[in-house]
């Protein structure tokens, strides 16, 4: 069942029904300033930190779902209703919710008054602007009032949600006109306040939440709204709000725009106040004449789509299957970018308050955006470079307001400091620029313990070496990626968090995992030394990586499969010697991405054993059997019903490693299989079992032991997202980043006749043309670059042609 559709020429969802399966949600802003909003417009705004700068206030695990956002409440004679449904649900004439990319436009009907509301951030803009079109299509005058609504958070979402007895007393508010602000703790301790602003006067005002709601009344039945008669309130600790009123007259036909504005202010200390307890608006007062006429805030709006216009062109694809083309062309590369600036910080299944910025989370997110925006990939590294420890570790998490490491959950992933090679040597293999090996980056933050980002590499690549088990495999910390196989926590106190905390550290729980990571970054970074000339360290790095692969064939093998790990007390997992959890997908998808055992069949045997035991309609599961009891050895994993999240469900972040594994092996068809299965935009006839949005990926779908099997939950914010991007483009397409230039090596399903690519790399724009006449799949029989035939599968970077034509022969 389907609750929207696909409008590919305007690079839009269009959701049909208010109804969805689960809020169906979309991130404005691009850098900065962000919000979240739903197809009902529930959600809300944030500067840089969901945790320490919300402007606006959300319950999550609220009842009924989603409730609290931005709303307009349309009273028109006794009837009631809002353009996007919620929060007042009466029924509409017509319903649509069209999101883009970084804008929402959300239309509601009744009774003859058209209401459509665009919601986006513009560019280099901190404020969420909201223009609201309302259309009389009657043949009489209709007069009606307007309300708007939004809820202010305290500023730090985690103290506003715990911490009433100081809370319900703080709360202060100026009005200004038909400018409502909010400066809670302005005077003390910020220098920030918010506003929310309509660019024509108002007939009235609320900023007192109980005044306007009524003490037991939700959002949907608003005292003030119902009976006409704003309260003029204005709030004084409790709850402050910002509702403006307006009365507004339309003839039959007329349509009057408003403009809404929700903005965030720094003031310096000199400038914060124009009188005794009068907050400096100058700032703000700019933000309002920017976007006070519709003429300006359409013209945003274009700057805003020819911004995505222009990020969306690095990579065009025209396959001829729609889906494809739709994933990768855009909603792929836009969950990627939103990635890129939320991590796992904020989204409806991440509060925005325990997360910040991963370490590993950040790296690999990289993978998937760094052909966009390059500059801002390459400050990022930084930034996660600067939260390694000296011995080569990390923390799991920084803030993003402060870049500072967070100490609530600290380091010991032992699997974090190799994925800052992936990001590493990606961003130097899209743009060539090799000076980022010579920036000096602090370690904790602390300046005085600066090197050379390559000494961070290279600790990176130690700190695996000199953390080995028994086995000589590498140990795996409190967790490697997987963080709820967490195998020192031994965990029996329900008050324990399983993440933070270990209560075994025996030096001998050893991951198969973090082995295959160590293989495949490791040739990374050796490959990286020998383009630089350090061939002296190369050469030791090699003998490390040698040895890893020793291990792993050794140690590692279980006879069908690659082994997971080596438990606390030395016992094998992930081995057809255990009851449940007999093969994990994790390690054979590394091991076959690094290479290990395509030279004697182990790294064949074990995708085939992926497909014969893993492999379900709806996805590759993370393991089977699924876990039925607390394995207390094993940690979290355990924990969860059979099915879901970690324990047996489809966790869509390690598919594309089977993927990529699969085209080493030259199986096209089968690693397109794999990719359809999860690939968003082929679930929208399942919409009603799949739950989430239909044009981004999913963390998790529900694997066959689940209650629901293809249940999908925890959209948007996942390494999915790079991860399908990464493997569709330069693996399953083929087109692959390298020092020297763009490698051309497909691997796609036989029938296919081919495919063409519009590449920018380097200065200079490729459009590759594949064609495979004998329906090989793989292999390329002949390349030619602008008539001239090349030998091997690199295109030589030469920056004297800016527009180049490729043609290659599969065969």
């Amino acid at each position: 069942m389907q609750f929207g559709y696909f409008d590919d020429k305007a690079r839009e969802y269009v959701i049909t029904d208010p109804e969805t399966p689960y809020p169906w949600i979309n991130y404005l802003g691009n850098e900065d300033f962000f919000s979240l909003i739903s197809n009902t417009a529930g959600g809300y705004a944030f500067f840089k930190d969901a945790k320490y700068r919300r402007l606006t206030r959300f319950r999550y695990n609220n009842v009924p779902v989603d409730d609290g956002g931005r709303y307009f409440y349309i009273r028109d004679g006794d009837t009631v209703w809002s353009p996007g449904w919620k929060p007042v649900k009466t029924p509409l004439d017509d319903y649509s919710c069209r999101h883009g990319l970084s804008y929402s436009v959300i239309t509601g009907a009744k009774y003859g008054i058209r209401a459509d509301v665009l919601y986006f951030v513009p560019l280099g803009t901190w404020a969420e602007i909201q223009k609201i079109s309302l259309l009389n299509t009657t043949r009489e005058t209709k007069t009606i009032q307007l309300f708007s609504l939004v809820e202010w958070c305290l500023w730090n979402a985690e103290d506003d949600m715990t911490n009433f007895q100081r809370n319900f007393s703080t709360g202060e508010v100026e009005i200004d006109g038909s400018a409502l602000y909010h400066k809670t703790e302005y005077k003390e301790r910020r220098n920030h306040y918010a506003f929310y602003s309509v660019n024509v006067p108002i007939n009235g005002y609320d900023t007192d939440r109980e005044s306007f709601l009524g003490l037991y009344n939700g959002f949907d039945n608003p005292d003030a709204v119902m009976e006409g008669k704003p309260r003029n309130s204005e709030a004084h600790g409790w709850s402050p709000i910002a509702s403006h009123y307006l009365e507004i007259s339309l003839e039959p036909g007329m349509e009057k725009e408003l403009i809404f504005i929700l903005g965030y202010v720094e003031n310096s200390e000199k400038e914060k106040w124009s009188g005794k307890g009068i907050i400096n608006k100058a700032k703000a007062r700019t933000q309002m004449a920017r976007f006070d006429t519709g003429e300006k805030v359409d013209r945003a709006l274009e700057e805003l789509k020819g911004y995505w216009t222009d990020l969306l062109s690095t990579y065009i694809l025209k396959s001829g299957d729609e889906k494809l083309d739709r994933m990768v062309n855009i909603w792929n590369q836009y969950q990627c970018m939103v990635t890129f600036n939320m991590s796992r910080s904020a989204s409806y299944f991440e509060s925005g308050i325990g997360r910040g910025m991963g370490f590993r989370d950040s790296n690999q997110d990289l993978i998937g955006f760094v052909h966009q925006v390059p500059g801002r990939a390459r400050q990022r590294i930084l930034d996660i470079a600067a939260t390694q420890f000296e011995d080569g570790s990390a923390y799991h998490q920084y803030q993003p307001l402060t870049k500072r490491g967070n100490h609530d959950i600290g380091g010991n992933f032992n699997d974090d400091p190799l994925w800052l090679i992936l990001s590493t040597t990606a961003y130097i293999k899209e743009t060539g620029d090799f000076s980022i090996l010579d920036e000096q980056v602090p370690f904790d933050n602390d300046e005085s313990t600066a090197e050379s980002h390559f000494e961070h590499l290279k600790r990176s690549f130690y700190h695996t070496v000199n953390n080995l088990g028994p086995h000589g495999l590498p140990l795996i910390g409190r967790a490697d990626w997987n963080d709820c196989l967490n195998l020192n926590c031994f965990s029996t106190n329900p008050n324990e968090s399983f993440q933070t905390t270990t209560n075994k550290t025996g030096g001998t729980a050893e991951s198969l995992m973090i082995a295959g990571q160590f293989v495949l970054y490791g040739m990374d970074f050796i490959e990286l030394c020998r383009e630089i000339g350090r061939d002296n360290e190369a050469d030791e790095a090699q003998e490390h990586v040698d040895a890893m692969i020793d291990a792993v064939k050794e140690h590692g093998w279980d006879g069908e499969w690659f082994l997971r790990a080596y438990d606390y007390y030395g016992d094998k997992v992930g081995s057809n010697e255990n009851n449940e959890g007999k093969i994990f997908i994790e390690s054979q998808g590394f091991c076959a991405m690094a290479g290990i055992g395509l030279d004697d069949g182990k790294a064949k045997q074990a995708l085939d054993s992926v497909k014969e035991h893993l492999d379900t309609q709806y996805g590759i599961v993370l393991h089977q059997p699924a876990f039925t009891e607390y394995y207390i050895e094993y940690g979290e994993i355990s924990t969860y019903p059979a099915g879901y999240k970690e324990n047996g469900s489809i966790f869509c972040h390690n598919n594309p490693w089977i993927m990529i594994g699969e085209t080493l092996l030259g199986r096209g068809d089968r690693a397109f299989e794999y990719y359809r299965k999860i690939a968003p935009a082929y679930l929208e006839d399942i919409s009603d079992l799949h739950k989430v949005e239909p044009y981004v990926y999913c963390q998790m779908i529900a694997g066959n032991d689940a209650y629901k099997p293809g249940e999908g939950k925890n959209s948007w914010l996942t390494g999915t997202a790079a991860w399908n991007y990464y493997a569709i483009t330069q693996y399953i397409l083929g087109i692959r980043p390298g020092y020297r230039g763009l490698t051309i090596n497909p691997c796609i399903p036989g029938n296919w006749d081919g495919f063409e690519v519009t590449r920018h790399f380097r200065d200079a724009t490729y459009h590759i043309e594949i064609r495979n006449p004998d329906h090989a799949g793989n292999g390329v029989r002949e390349m030619k670059l602008n008539g001239r035939k090349l030998e091997g599968t690199v295109i030589p970077i030469d920056r004297s042609e800016k527009e180049n034509r490729v043609v290659v022969i599969l065969g």
